[in-house]
Formats: structure tokens, sequence, C-alpha cells
């Protein structure tokens, strides 16, 4: 053996003083084969694995000990039914260490608790599990074979369980006929499967690519990019509205809600500066009117936006501007509304 521990767990362990007229190696130590186990083998007793035939309540801490829990119980024989033996079994509960002991019933096949514990009833009804009564099977033969009515009335009720029966079976059949062909089933799913992998692979792709915000953004909508396009196609009208709200953050109080002097106020301030802003913007026309404000639209152009040059958006822009540069008294809402219906 590779070590001492395994020889001597094997029995090939032979002691220095031990000689074969001595006898066997447990009669030399004086030991019995089966060890602590047998530490009451005089008795008549033999510890060994018992498994708890059912659910049963101890009567001490009314601890549930569940059915096929272990214990190590001591066995001993204490009587006969004609030539089989009744075994006993005495065993500690886990919770109060109080002695339960099970005993066999070779009459009836069964276990009964003698002592320590109570046995947990369970009622079940066979209809309720859909299985069958084995133990009415005799008493329902014998009474059909004397009773020729109750026979009768019997048959119906099968025939009528045998109807509804039958068609629930059919549904379930249809349904596992729908399901029958499994090449048709994995292809759908397999399908499914590649259209939700393309879906994410693209969405991956653009999480990817790089970002000025940090917080994740929605996707974005049709109404978002008009907004955008509105707001950004002319810097002028993004600056004033910029001023107006910085001079309104400005004017308004710290200490609670506005009175109604100080809205007429913050009006009056307001109206000044979009007054003032205008006449930065028109006080001296540019010369060339049109390049400012095509040069911040973006039109998109149609295939035949080539062919027909003397028609494109940006010369309908440059023309009606430059007939308007004359007239500086134009207010801004004309500027901000040609541009808005041109970048859309």
């Amino acid at each position: 053996m590779s070590s001492l521990a395994a020889a001597r767990a094997d029995n090939f362990y032979y002691p220095p003083g031990w000689t074969p007229e001595q006898g066997s190696i447990n009669k030399y130590q004086k030991s019995h084969p089966l060890g602590k186990r047998a530490a009451k083998v005089d008795q008549g007793i033999l510890v060994i694995r018992f498994e708890m035939p059912f659910n049963v309540w101890c009567e001490g801490c009314e601890h549930l000990i569940g059915k096929g829990v272990r214990f190590n119980a001591e066995k001993k024989c204490v009587g006969n039914y004609f030539s089989t033996k009744i075994w006993e079994f005495g065993m500690k509960c886990p919770a109060c260490s109080k002695k339960i002991v099970v005993k066999t019933d070779p009459k009836s096949c069964e276990y009964i608790i003698t002592e320590g514990a109570r046995r947990k009833v369970e009622e079940w009804a066979a209809e309720d599990s859909e299985t069958i009564d084995l133990s009415k099977i005799e008493e329902e033969s014998a009474k059909r074979a004397v009773d020729a009515m109750y026979n009768l009335e019997r048959d119906v009720e099968d025939k009528e369980k045998a109807a509804t029966a039958k068609t629930r079976l059919t549904r379930l059949q249809d349904v596992q006929e729908a399901w029958k062909d499994d090449y048709d089933v994995s292809r759908l799913l397999r399908k499914k499967f590649r259209e939700e992998k393309k879906e994410i692979k693209k969405q991956e792709e653009i999480d990817k690519q790089p970002k000025n915000f940090v917080v994740p953004l929605l996707p974005g909508t049709a109404r978002d990019a008009l907004r955008a396009a509105r707001v950004f196609s002319n810097p002028e009208t993004f600056r004033r509205n910029k001023a107006v709200k910085m001079d309104r953050i400005k004017a308004e109080s710290i200490f609670g809600s506005k009175s109604a002097k100080e809205k007429e106020k913050l009006k009056a301030l307001e109206k000044k500066r979009l007054l003032q802003i205008n006449h930065k913007l028109f006080a001296a026309p540019s010369k060339n009117v049109s390049a400012d404000v095509t040069g911040n639209v973006v039109v998109k152009k149609r295939p035949l936006d080539s062919d027909c040059k003397s028609n494109s958006p940006n010369k309908r822009i440059a023309t009606s501007l430059t007939s308007q540069s004359a007239t500086p008294t134009k207010s801004a809402n004309s500027i901000s509304l040609l541009v808005d219906y041109d970048s859309n």
C-alpha cells in the first residue's frame, strides 16, 4: 500500500508482535470488525444508518423531521411475526435529543412510531391528483359484481369521463402536431436570433462611436432634428436668444417670487435688449447679405438639382435677400422664417 493509514483501513497492517498462532488481527487487538458500531453488540444492539420513512413531529420540541432524514440508529430485534423478525430502531431528535423509537410491522408492511414522536397526517384525494386509488379497487369490483344498478350507474359515469378526456386529449394532440416538425421550429428560432443579433451589433457599433456627452443620450427623432435645424441654422438668432435669457436671469431676484413692478421692469428690459440687438443686425447691412445667410443654411439637394441650377434653393434665397437688402427696416422675423423654411 501507498501509506500506513491506507494499509490499516484495508486491514492489511499486521502489528510487530502478532503471529499467525494468535489468530485474527481483531482477536489479537480484542476489537470488533465493525468498530464503534458494534460497541453494544453483546446486548444485541448494532448502530446503523436509518432513514425516516415519513414525516414526523417530535413530541419534545415539536420539531418537524422530514421524510428521508438519516440518523445513526440503534437496531435490535424485539420479537417475531411468524418467522419474520420485528426490528426496533432508536435514535435522537436533532433539535432536543429526545429519544425516538420506530418499529417495523410485518403484518401491515409498515413502520410504527412507538415513542418520542407522532406521524404527520397527510391526506389526499385520488381525484385531485388524477391517480387511481388502489385500495378501493377490490371494494369497487365486489360491489359491481353484486349490485347491477350500481354497475349501470358507474358505466354511465365512466362514459362521461371518457368523453371529457377524449376532448382534452384531442386538443393536446393538436398542439403537439403544430410543433411536430422540429426542423421548421428550429429554423424559425434561428431566423429570429439572427435578426436580434444584427440589431444588437448595430447598436454596439453606434455606441462605440466617440461622443461629446458623458450622459448616454436617447435615440434621436425627426422632431429633434427639426428643432435643432431651426435653432442652429441662424447663429445671430441663437446668440440673441441666449443674451435675452442671460439678462432675464441677472434681473431676477434671489429672494423669492417677483412683484408686479419687477415683472414690468423685466419685460421692459427684454424689449430694450431686443431693440438693441436688432439695431446691431440692421443698422449697417452687409453688402452681401445673401452670402452671409446662405452660408449658415444646410440644404439637402435632390438628384435633379444639378440639372436645374436656375431653380435651386440657394439661388432663390440669394435672389430674395438681395432684393430686400436695400430695406433694412425689415424685422429679423422675416429672415428667421425664410431660413427655417429652407433649412427644413
